[in-house]
């Protein structure tokens, strides 16, 4: 064993997901803190090699940085507790329940958590005026993607046709779901505990793939500007969503707060991003834990889950 007892951390990214690019950014990143922690680490391209790569490079312990679907739906969750590696974050079931929009918004109503209302259709047969009733602006995206990936904001009937069509581009089901008019908030969860909450506020008014990844005026408010009531609210909502979908050791809930002080739940991230720019490494940040203390506790509670 070297570094800190760990063996050899394999740090997964990349993947054959849609945000491949944004997986490799992030692995990079876990990959650069271990190191310099002096952690015996290795960062692992994965494609379409998975078996390959762990038989090959023989690690003792998955640091998973592969966001979007292989990574986040359970797929490889599943295929390293078969081969007896433990690994960061969810297991299998919970990863596939929160990728899925459609899965988790019925686990969130059965649980009594507020959320959107929203239409499911289904690409093999729908009809459009099934969410007029949501009212307009409303909100359209695939079931199985993040990073805002295929979504789009509808503000009138004769944009619904493109935005549905680009949604149906990412899978068979899409959710439509009413917009909610008000301040963007998420919430890291840590330790199974949730973190400061952070509000995010976009140029647009919209934090979408642009506003993720690219645009230099998004700013990200932490500990967010709020009243302790809401906060505190805020941080209970998400670590209520955290334990609904069955997820574990860390995740980051993203929801919004409307105009009347309503907070819903939009999505549970079981793979949050993991650069300097990320919204969990900032959370943490805020309570006290630097970027390479937080990756080496990521691991150490994979450790703790494997036993």
């Amino acid at each position: 064993m070297t570094g800190l007892g760990f063996g050899k951390v394999g740090v997964l990214a990349g993947g054959p997901s849609s945000e491949r690019e944004i997986s490799l950014r992030s692995g990079n990143a876990v990959y650069d803190a271990l190191i310099k922690d002096g952690i015996d680490a290795i960062f692992l391209d994965v494609k379409d090699d998975i078996y390959d790569i762990i038989n090959n490079n023989k690690i003792d312990i998955a640091f998973i940085a592969l966001h979007g679907r292989f990574g986040e739906d359970g797929t490889v969750q599943k295929i390293l507790g078969a081969a007896g590696i433990p690994y960061t974050g969810s297991g299998a079931e919970a990863s596939g329940f929160a990728l899925d929009k459609i899965v988790s918004k019925e686990i969130f109503n059965r649980k009594g958590l507020p959320v959107p209302k929203g239409v499911v259709f289904e690409k093999s047969g729908y009809n459009p005026e099934d969410c007029y009733r949501l009212g307009f602006p409303m909100v359209v995206k695939p079931h199985l993607e993040g990073s805002s990936i295929g979504l789009s904001i509808v503000r009138e009937r004769g944009s619904l046709k493109e935005a549905v069509e680009k949604a149906f581009a990412f899978g068979g089901r899409i959710l439509v779901e009413e917009y909610i008019d008000g301040r963007e908030l998420t919430v890291g969860i840590l330790d199974d505990e949730p973190l400061p909450v952070i509000e995010i506020v976009t140029r647009q008014g919209v934090y979408d793939y642009t506003a993720k990844y690219s645009d230099p005026d998004t700013r990200y408010l932490v500990p967010a500007p709020l009243e302790d009531a809401v906060s505190s609210r805020a941080r209970e909502l998400g670590r209520s969503a955290h334990k609904a979908l069955g997820c574990r050791s860390f995740s980051r809930v993203d929801m919004m707060l409307d105009k009347s002080g309503n907070i819903f739940l939009l999505e549970v991230n079981t793979i949050p991003g993991m650069t300097e720019r990320s919204l969990l490494p900032k959370a943490a940040g805020a309570a006290g834990l630097s970027f390479s203390r937080l990756c080496v506790k990521l691991i150490e509670n994979a450790m703790k889950a494997s036993r």
